[in-house]
Order: C-alpha cells, then sequence, then structure tokens
C-alpha cells in the first residue's frame, strides 16, 4: 500500500526490481504505462497516466498466472476491496480496478517520496520520527 507519510515506490527504492511486464508507452486500457518503479509479494507498480484526464497514476499490476497459487487472484480482489473501503488522510486513494487482456490491475494515486526500506537503510529512524508517522497513520 502507498501511504502519504513520504514513503512510496520509485525507481530508486534500492530493491531489485524484475524484468518488466510491460514497457513504457504500453496501455492498459485507458492506462499508459510510463516506467517501473516498484514491485511487492504479488505485483509490479508503474507510473503510469491516466490518458483521459492526464492525471499521474500508480498501477498495480497481478504479476505471474492467476491460477499460480490458486487463491493468488482471490488476495488481489481482497486487497482492492479493503483499499477502495479505506479513507483516510495518509493512505493513497484506490480510483480504479480493471482486467486487461488477462491482467488484473488496480489504479492508485501516485505518491512520490522514499520508500521506508531504504529509509531504514540510512540508519535507525529517530524516536520522534517514529513517533510522527505511526500519529499520522
Amino acid at each position: 500500500m502507498l501511504a502519504r507519510s513520504g514513503f512510496a515506490y520509485h525507481s530508486g527504492s534500492g530493491h531489485t526490481v524484475s524484468q518488466p511486464r510491460y514497457l513504457p508507452g504500453q496501455r492498459l486500457g485507458p492506462y499508459e504505462i510510463l516506467a517501473l518503479v516498484g514491485e511487492g509479494g504479488m505485483g509490479q507498480v508503474y507510473r503510469g497516466r491516466d490518458t483521459r484526464i492526464d492525471r499521474i497514476v500508480a498501477i498495480k499490476v497481478l504479476t505471474g498466472e492467476l491460477s499460480d497459487p490458486p487463491d493468488r487472484r482471490e488476495r488481489f480482489e481482497r486487497e482492492a476491496r479493503v483499499i477502495g473501503g479505506l479513507n483516510h488522510p495518509h493512505i493513497g486513494m484506490l480510483f480504479d480496478v480493471g482486467e486487461h487482456e488477462g491482467s488484473q490491475f488496480l489504479i492508485m494515486e501516485f505518491l512520490e517520496g522514499e520508500t521506508l526500506a531504504r529509509r531504514i537503510g540510512r540508519g535507525a529512524l529517530p524516536m520522534e520520527e517514529v513517533l510522527r508517522h505511526a500519529v499520522e497513520l
């Protein structure tokens, strides 16, 4: 999940990112892929653009075959329902859910910033910073 606490996926995250499933310029419906920016256990996250309203968005695409493992698609759909039911100023908004040529995807608010993993990699967070982020969430 992308949070407004200043931490988000981005290309300088320090994470190893596998081969992108989509390349810049490709589309999932009205959403244009701009760049692969991160990766999680269930999918890849791209910086994209909603071509209908010219808005930058995060596109989270479920990777792998939908049947491997069997509950993968179910977990992805559950994540969409949970995120869609949230309304909090520190959690990125879910704009859309879709499927394009067999690929399921979520369209979310794109939030720029440093990943928590990268920030921790620079050293322990001071307690006041930890508390500030905890209170925000």
